[in-house]
């Protein structure tokens, strides 16, 4: 692929994710900088920062763009290497995790992406209650001397297109360290897996339950045209309204939804839904639905979810709002939820408070 013609300043989005994905794509990104993902440490990132890695958008070239030390691009780039060696960057992920599989992406990078990379991991928790000015001041000499773990070899990159690596490693991992041979330039760099909770936290503690920080994921839903399921189960306020999950305007009866993993089964005791900037296009109402089912097949979910019990009996939502609701329908523990909204439109949290089943 060649960025040689195009108008200066025009803004050009990748093209290359093949049509089969990985099922590891389905975990949580714990390498997502909205989830708390750090870049600590890299040998150089003279053309580009290391901290781009971890940016949840997809990357973009802009042609014509520079700045002071050449082509701006929208990654982690390293200068050319003049000696023997390689270059690598730390990343602390959001949580630790069991880790499935790994894409290095590295789109619009064709003449200067590196040849191959590997990924080492490392279990360091201690690491992550640091002050952000403690993590700054480790050092190569400090990163080097660590106990890295083997979780990804010797594995030969291409230029703008994603290399997708399953893990067949039961260890729970704080940090990662990508390797690049011997120099260049990542996109992004995503790590898929499951959240591991600290099994000496307290049962009666009330925590968000589908909180991607707590292991929640999203599994499916049948429209997303303006905006992605996953955005429901982000920490933070959305800082707009792209980051919610919003459907097409519907054309035909019904409703849209989406079904949600809660990270470990619960009992619920309230709902928080947040229309965050949705103003003229949140739905008229939501209910939610909800089932125990710990081993059924994310496939046969979905096909199952219209008959589950409800949660929450619809309820009218209004515009750029917070609601919560406490007269749910169910008290025993559940392990997912399918959001009902009619007919259609836009929602930028859900929360589902409550308690870790014991």
């Amino acid at each position: 692929m060649s960025h040689s013609i195009g108008q200066p300043g025009q803004v050009i989005l990748p093209d290359n994710l093949p049509e089969t994905l990985p099922e590891f794509v389905k975990k949580t990104n714990v390498a997502d900088s909205r989830l708390g993902a750090k870049a600590l440490f890299s040998t150089d990132d003279f053309f580009a920062p290391k901290d781009r890695l971890l940016k949840p958008e997809l990357p973009v070239f802009i042609v014509g763009e520079f700045d002071d030390n050449g082509k701006w691009m929208d990654g982690w780039e390293t200068r050319r290497k003049r000696h023997l060696g390689y270059d690598y960057t730390v990343i602390q992920l959001a949580r630790p995790t069991k880790i499935a599989g790994i894409d290095i992406d590295t789109s619009h990078f064709t003449g200067n992406y590196p040849s191959s990379a590997s990924i080492d991991a490392l279990y360091a928790p201690e690491l992550m209650q640091q002050s952000d000015a403690e993590l700054a001041a480790l050092n190569k000499d400090y990163w080097d001397k660590k106990d890295w773990q083997s979780l990804v070899g010797m594995t030969a990159l291409k230029g703008h297109s994603h290399e997708f690596v399953s893990t067949d490693s039961s260890d729970v991992v704080t940090h990662i360290r990508l390797n690049i041979y011997p120099d260049g330039g990542v996109a992004r760099l995503r790590v898929y897996g499951d959240i591991q909770l600290d099994s000496s936290s307290s049962t009666e503690e009330t925590i968000d339950l589908i909180g991607a920080l707590n292991g929640g994921r999203a599994i499916a839903c049948n429209d997303a045209h303006f905006g992605a399921v996953e955005n429901l189960l982000l920490p933070t306020k959305a800082p707009n309204m792209g980051e919610g999950w919003e459907t097409r305007r519907r054309r035909e009866p019904g409703n849209d939804w989406c079904i949600i993993a809660l990270g470990q089964a619960g009992t619920v005791e309230a709902i928080e839904i947040d229309t965050a900037y949705f103003k003229g296009n949140f739905p008229d109402k939501v209910s939610i639905q909800a089932v125990y089912a710990p081993d059924t097949p994310d496939a046969t979910l979905v096909t199952q979810s219209m008959f589950w019990d409800t949660l929450l009996e619809p309820q009218a939502l209004s515009a750029d709002n917070v609601v919560t609701f406490s007269d749910l329908k169910i008290d025993k523990p559940i392990t997912h939820i399918r959001v009902n909204i009619f007919p259609d439109g836009g929602i930028s949290r859900v929360r589902l408070f409550g308690k870790v089943a014991q």
